[in-house]
């Protein structure tokens, strides 16, 4: 609340022109949190900090705005070299290197959709509604969000618009190497659902596996993939304003809302990490030897970060090769075949 009111005016207590005092930072930023919290309307506030419908709104949007610009560098970016060193070795921990997080999507219901718009953002169950990309590792820390895209459209339309996979496009992602099965592999991946392309950066689960091998496989990468499963339910049990139909009607306000709520949702998960049952595995993991710990390895490059506005040499040529590597099928299936196996030597029967 500090840094909000401190960013903006429209927090800040004045007198009105009768010389009282209007409302103060904690009325109006309590307003908000209540907003975000429990999803109640705007004229739902008014009883508990004595507040109107209009500034009620008005406070929830300044509110959500200052969130962004104060917290927003810190709390959504893409990991930086050590922090990726620690997701790799959470991953290896849990039968898949090389793995960065699982990405799937989510639909928030647009109430207050405008008629003209509703059909264009009207999926399945005829009700409007805005997608949410996300990328979450096992903290449920939620590394990429790409949201606004209409209801209408499926997963695989929502990831040829989204910038998931710029970085790697540009040449600016840090490499990751790893080996699996004997085989060495240089480009990290996702777990997802059936849904999207057999690339080299995704890894599905097998739909109808026969062979023990196959079934294993199944389990654990399924288990995996919950990790974005429980950052969306988490996500919307803390806000339930995330949960509940929106009643904005200005479909930037709603995005504000969403990356607002994922910045304070990572700042819980980065508060509470230190409690995870895992802690103490990943803090000796820090303290031993980073080449005996984990066969996915990193360079010692920058952190690793959005470079939007700074002037490159654009190759083109490069950029056509990195995106043929990163939708190539056959090392997509390689991949696949590898992991099978290391889950089967890893948890299979014998073992």
């Amino acid at each position: 609340m500090n840094k909000v009111v401190k960013g903006d005016v429209y927090f800040q207590q004045r007198r009105d022109a009768a010389g009282r005092l209007g409302l103060s930072p904690l009325q109006k930023c309590t307003a908000a949190i209540r907003m975000l919290g429990y999803g109640m309307a705007a004229d739902a506030v008014d009883e508990y900090v004595r507040i109107s419908e209009s500034t009620a709104r008005v406070a929830l949007q300044r509110f959500c705005t200052g969130v962004i610009e104060q917290f927003g560098t810190e709390y959504m970016r893409n990991p930086t070299t050590d922090e990726l060193a620690r997701i790799l070795h959470q991953n290896e921990l849990r039968g898949f290197p090389g793995m960065i997080g699982s990405i799937d999507c989510m639909h928030w219901e647009w109430k207050n959709c405008p008629t003209a718009w509703k059909a264009q953002y009207a999926g399945r169950n005829k009700k409007a509604t805005l997608i949410l990309e996300a990328v979450a590792d096992q903290d449920l820390w939620i590394w990429h969000s790409f949201f606004g895209i209409p209801g209408s459209c499926n997963d695989l339309n929502v990831l040829y618009r989204s910038p998931v996979f710029d970085e790697v496009l540009h040449g600016r992602a840090p490499p990751v190497n790893f080996t699996v099965n004997g085989h060495e592999y240089n480009m990290a991946y996702y777990l997802a659902d059936g849904i999207y392309p057999k690339w080299a950066t995704f890894v599905q689960g097998i739909t109808t596996p026969q062979l023990q091998k196959d079934k294993l496989f199944a389990d654990h990468q399924a288990a995996a993939r919950k990790d974005v499963e429980r950052s969306f339910g988490v996500l919307q049990a803390r806000f339930a304003i995330i949960r509940k139909p929106s009643l904005a009607y200005d479909e930037n306000i709603l995005r504000d809302i969403v990356k607002a709520c994922i910045i304070m949702h990572n700042m819980i998960v980065e508060d509470e990490r230190h409690n995870y049952t895992r802690a103490e595995v990943l803090r000796a993991f820090y303290e031993e030897d980073q080449q005996e710990s984990t066969p996915a390895s990193t360079s010692t490059t920058p952190p690793f970060e959005f470079n939007v506005g700074r002037p490159t040499n654009f190759d083109f040529n490069a950029f056509l090769q990195r995106k043929a590597s990163l939708r190539d099928r056959e090392i997509h299936l390689s991949l696949k075949r590898d992991l099978v196996e290391h889950i089967w030597q890893r948890y299979g029967p014998r073992n």
